[in-house]
């Protein structure tokens, strides 16, 4: 209902003997009262009861709601709150609660000074008010505060020679608190001090070890793919280097047609033209290497920007056999399955970046001359592509493994064993998935699958008519 009417400050905070006399409110202790021990019982087996459950509570969160619901029932009030000193030292933040709005948690701030909490942590003692409504001390906070709210305790968490945040009850009546209810919530507030900045300083060092575990491992592995997939766009590239070396060879007379009179391949300008886009389309690879170091360098990982919409399987896989053809010019080539347009769902670059890498693998361990096949179709929902060679492919027991970050087989020693996980990784990604199986030859083929897009026709007129929908694999 507004801020304090005038600044209080330490020197002008009064401690009054007994009785309402100064700005806290706090009641003195009434020394007619008689000692009761049966309440002290309670109150120090409640306490017993309430560190107990304060040292097992297993993270951050566990520990606010165990402080404000059984501060509660002790107090018996209706909520009790926590706000929590900011590093500065100048405002404090609420940190739980079990009675006002909970989206307001972490959000909620107060001034130190502000109000019957900042006053509690300005002075380092209690604050108390029989009826906030009418109290000129008590700050307002717009849809957080709740007027059936009317008595409140503040009480200050101490920590050595600082505050680490205030503790607040409210009760729906209008209520005066006893100096034995004042005291045991002190005694509470000076439990929880140590106890709350030691789990919020846990908390911080959690959260900062898991940012930067995240980071550290994105960094890690994109780092890490991106070396590996250097190799291929250059190996390309040389290849068609190599292939302009024989043009020009050609040209200036070193073919036997050109012994023979005969203008050697009429069709070299075309041809050259040709070699020069599939090199530049490389380099355009390399580009977008880069902004994947960008990402990684941003900690958004091996999946950033990833697509999921719908692209031509069939086209994608010709493309990326064209773009590699100078990889393949020693292994023939061998088709199977539909090659008609077939719309899957995901990420067309990154799925022929994954083909690239499966495609290189073939070639690689390919016996020389050896061919290489491929083969598309639909089943079970999904568009579905293989890739094997004529070697003795990978044994089974090695087939999940073999997608694990820098494993080499065997039979396949050479490389650096990113490849096949950054394809698992990427095909995950973009809801898809990748495996290896029998090619029913004595070897094995690389599967790689991603949900088919299909048209519908629930024989309705309308926008409805023919709507594509995406379905994933059966089962």
């Amino acid at each position: 209902m507004g801020s304090p009417s005038e600044p209080v400050t330490p020197a002008t905070a009064r401690r009054g003997p007994e009785g309402p006399t100064d700005e806290t409110g706090v009641t003195g202790p009434d020394v007619d009262s008689p000692f009761d021990a049966g309440r002290k019982l309670r109150e120090l087996s409640f306490l017993h009861e309430f560190a107990k459950l304060l040292t097992t509570a297993r993270n951050w969160d566990e520990l606010m709601r165990t402080i404000v619901d059984r501060t509660t029932d002790a107090l018996d009030v209706d909520v009790c709150s926590v706000y929590l000193m900011e590093r500065d030292g100048a405002r404090l933040r609420l940190a739980a609660t079990n009675g006002l709005d909970l989206d307001q948690v972490g959000s909620v701030t107060l001034a130190v000074g502000e109000g019957l909490t900042g006053l509690a942590a300005f002075i380092g003692r209690s604050v108390a008010s029989p009826d906030v409504r009418v109290d000129p001390r008590f700050k307002w906070v717009p849809g957080f505060d709740q007027s059936q709210f009317v008595s409140m305790l503040s009480v200050p968490l101490p920590w050595n020679d600082s505050i680490a945040g205030v503790i607040n009850v409210q009760a729906i009546e209008s209520r005066t608190f006893s100096s034995e209810e004042v005291e045991f919530l002190v005694t509470i507030g000076a439990l929880l001090g140590g106890i709350v900045e030691k789990g919020r300083l846990q908390a911080e060092a959690e959260e900062q070890l898991e940012t930067l575990t995240a980071l550290d491992g994105a960094r890690a592995e994109l780092l890490a793919v991106v070396t590996h997939e250097l190799r291929t766009p250059l190996a390309v590239v040389r290849a068609y280097v190599d292939l302009l070396a024989d043009a020009a060879i050609d040209a200036a007379g070193g073919s036997s047609d050109c012994a023979a009179g005969v203008p050697p391949a009429i069709t070299m300008p075309e041809q050259v033209d040709e070699w020069r886009a599939q090199a530049i389309a490389q380099v355009t690879r390399l580009d977008r290497l880069v902004d994947s170091i960008l990402a990684s360098v941003r900690g958004e990982g091996l999946a950033a920007g990833l697509a999921r919409v719908p692209f031509d399987i069939a086209r994608a896989v010709n493309d990326t056999i064209g773009e590699m053809t100078p990889l393949l010019r020693g292994h023939p080539l061998r088709r199977t399955g539909t090659w008609d347009e077939l719309l899957g769902i995901g990420d067309e670059g990154r799925f022929r970046q994954v083909l690239e890498h499966l495609f290189e693998n073939e070639v690689k361990y390919s016996p020389e001359g050896g061919s290489v096949s491929v083969g598309i179709w639909r089943a079970n929902g999904e568009i579905q592509v293989y890739v094997t060679d004529d070697g003795p492919g990978i044994p089974e027991p090695e087939w999940k493994s073999v997608f694990d970050a820098y494993v080499r087989t065997a039979n396949r020693p050479r490389g650096s064993g990113i490849g096949l996980y950054a394809a698992h990784r990427l095909m995950d990604a973009m809801g898809g998935r990748v495996w290896l199986e029998s090619n029913g030859y004595g070897g094995s083929r690389f599967m790689v699958a991603v949900p088919e897009m299909r048209q519908t026709d629930n024989g309705k007129a309308g926008p409805e008519t023919d709507v594509m929908s995406e379905t994933g694999p059966a089962g």
